[in-house]
């Protein structure tokens, strides 16, 4: 072997300190130029979004170390592609990207032999024109699917528009069964004399699949045939994107699984398709706590303790203590009434009769201490809530009442067997600040007391909500509360069962309970009762506080037609701070119609909206 080159050693040996150099050093750019000749500001701001050069100099944070040119050139080199992408997405389809480093341009230097320093990067964007779409065919197509406005011969052409347009040609399949429909062939052509783009797309509907068997793993706990029973995928039936998503709510909404992920499987050979469920579970087993404040009817605290998998059928036992009238009172007396206090159980199985059937047992202890009224019961209540839609809910039940109370019309021990029934409409945008949508529930009991007679309690209760302005920064929401108890002795329906009006959750600014009815002479409860709430919700900028201003009318009546009767008025202000798990509720109201107008004023702090 001969000699070793020296001059090649040196030469390796200062190509090796200049690639040292370049990576340790620092870019030290004195200028980041972005141009995008003719584009309006919200394209170049999308582009700009997209470019890393302008990430790693334009918007870097002083304190964070600064971008070395080895890191420089590598973002300009893939801001070419990151670019073009964008521009695709903006209908763009004949652009010209510059990006220059010093001079030189970027797509033509080395990430292996770059400048020791930068001193300025310079982007130059031609959009060219914007496309429209020449020839626009996709099929077959399912009878009835949608497909984007854009895509048709002279609509503004994008890569987005393709991908809709290929998403609703594939999911119009989907929901007529043909779980494996796919696109088979796709010619999209750029004719840049006219700025056209011809698509042409070909789709693959498959065969009519349906539902094999469920699969499910990952469970710990849970027994597997519960968790088909949950589940209720209906095997033989035609596939359809929406039992899919059933099944996936059912098994959700168990609280057993923290997690429920459904896979589809290759086809077996008679067109069916099993799916697998992973299931992660979650603890057994959950407490909570909460609590809420008014002047007029005092505080009330209430914990609960739960287990959702008690015998591993996904059967859920929850525990739960509350006492309210904590310092009842108005703020401008001595009147202090009693501690409210009630123990309550509920024990629930789903899937029982039908996959979207829960059957359910409660029992409860309370004692009352109202300012109208005294009552200490037991009770026992067994019956099912059924889902019938995402929007539409409802249970049926029967219960059994022992009571003991007194009021002005004297003291009573009564048993009272009942009847409970309920629907509820939802289609709120959301449970805890709902900014559109309505909320509807109505109640029916039907009622015997031993030895007293039937009779009937029927309620209602109807919220709306109206987001105004960007991102709904104002909400008008609307209440109407209604209620009428026909038939049974007035002395032997216990008072709980009559209406009244005031308080927090029926007309703010009125004592708790103030406004009832003359039964037989004597102060009591009324047979019919109405309410009418408004407010308007003020976000105060892009803060999580808000202004609230509001006003509730009640109305109270002896006789279930609502005659005989008579009304109060509230009004007042509040403020609200919005938390992850609901907002912040302070309200300050008083009176103005009815007692205490210009004297009393009352205080209400809680979580959630009033209404």
């Amino acid at each position: 072997m001969g000699p070793y080159p020296l001059g090649m050693e040196l030469r390796r040996i200062l190509s090796l300190l200049t690639l040292l150099c370049a990576v340790s050093l620092p870019a030290a750019a004195q200028e980041v130029s972005f141009e995008v000749p003719g584009a309006d500001e919200d394209l170049t701001d999308r582009l700009r979004s997209n470019s890393l050069v302008v990430q790693e100099l334009g918007g870097a944070d002083p304190e964070e170390e600064p971008s070395t040119p080895q890191d420089v050139v590598a973002a300009a080199r893939a801001d070419y592609a990151r670019l073009v992408a964008a521009l695709y997405d903006a209908g763009y389809f004949s652009p010209v990207v510059r990006i220059t480093i010093d001079g030189r341009e970027a797509a033509r230097l080395s990430p292996f032999d770059v400048p020791s320093r930068i001193g300025r990067v310079a982007i130059l964007v031609q959009t060219g024109p914007r496309y429209s779409f020449g020839a626009a065919e996709i099929g077959p197509l399912a009878s009835g699917t949608e497909l984007p406005e854009e895509f048709r011969p002279g609509g503004d052409a994008s890569t987005p528009v393709l991908r809709d347009t290929a998403r609703a040609a594939i999911e119009g399949w989907r929901e007529r069964g043909h779980a494996t429909a796919e696109i088979a062939d796709q010619s999209i052509t750029a004719r840049h004399p006219g700025a056209t783009l011809d698509a042409s797309i070909q789709v693959a509907p498959g065969p009519v699949v349906t539902f094999g068997q469920l699969v499910p793993q990952g469970q710990e706990r849970m027994r597997t045939e519960r968790i088909l029973e949950i589940a209720g995928l209906p095997q033989g039936v035609v596939y359809s994107p929406a039992i899919m998503d059933r099944v996936t709510e059912r098994l959700r909404d168990t609280g057993v699984f923290s997690a429920v992920a459904l896979q589809e499987q290759p086809l077996g050979p008679d067109d069916s398709m099993n799916i697998v469920a992973t299931l992660s579970e979650s603890a057994p087993r959950r407490f909570g706590f909460g609590a809420e404040i008014s002047s007029d009817s005092g505080a009330q605290v209430s914990a609960f303790w739960l287990h959702r998998n008690l015998f591993g059928g996904a059967e859920r036992l929850r525990i739960e203590g509350e006492i309210g009238g904590i310092g009842q009172g108005e703020i401008s007396t001595d009147e202090i009434d009693g501690i409210d206090a009630g123990l309550h159980l509920r024990f629930s199985r789903p899937a029982t009769f039908t996959p979207d059937t829960t059957a359910y047992f409660e029992a409860a202890v309370v004692g009352l201490d109202e300012p109208s009224f005294r009552l200490v019961g037991i009770g026992f209540e067994a019956g099912v809530d059924h889902w019938f839609s995402p929007r539409l809910e409802g249970s049926l039940g029967i219960g059994l009442r022992a009571n003991r109370f007194e009021n002005a019309l004297g003291t009573r021990n009564t048993t009272l067997l009942y009847l409970p029934g309920e629907l509820t409409w939802d289609n709120r945008d959301d449970p805890l600040q709902p900014t559109s949508g309505v909320y509807m529930i109505g109640t029916a009991a039907p009622f015997a007391v031993a030895g007293d007679g039937i009779g009937a309690r029927l309620t209602a209760d109807a919220r709306g909500y109206l987001g105004l302005g960007e991102a709904d920064s104002t909400v008008l929401a609307a209440r109407a509360q209604f209620g009428t108890l026909p038939g049974g002795e007035i002395q032997s329906i216990p008072p709980d069962y009559l209406f009244f009006s005031g308080g927090s959750d029926t007309v703010r600014g009125q004592s708790y309970q103030s406004l009832g009815a003359i039964q037989q002479g004597a102060p009591s409860g009324g047979r019919s009762f109405a309410t009418l709430s408004g407010e308007v919700r003020q976000m105060i900028g892009d803060s999580n506080f808000g202004l609230v201003a509001f006003a509730d009318a009640g109305y109270v009546g002896r006789n279930a037609d609502f005659s005989d009767g008579d009304w109060h008025a509230g009004a007042g202000i509040g403020l609200r701070y919005d938390t992850p798990f609901g907002p912040i509720r302070v309200d300050i109201a008083t009176p103005v119609r009815g007692g205490g107008v210009g004297d009393d004023l009352f205080l209400y702090i809680g979580i959630g909206q009033a209404f």
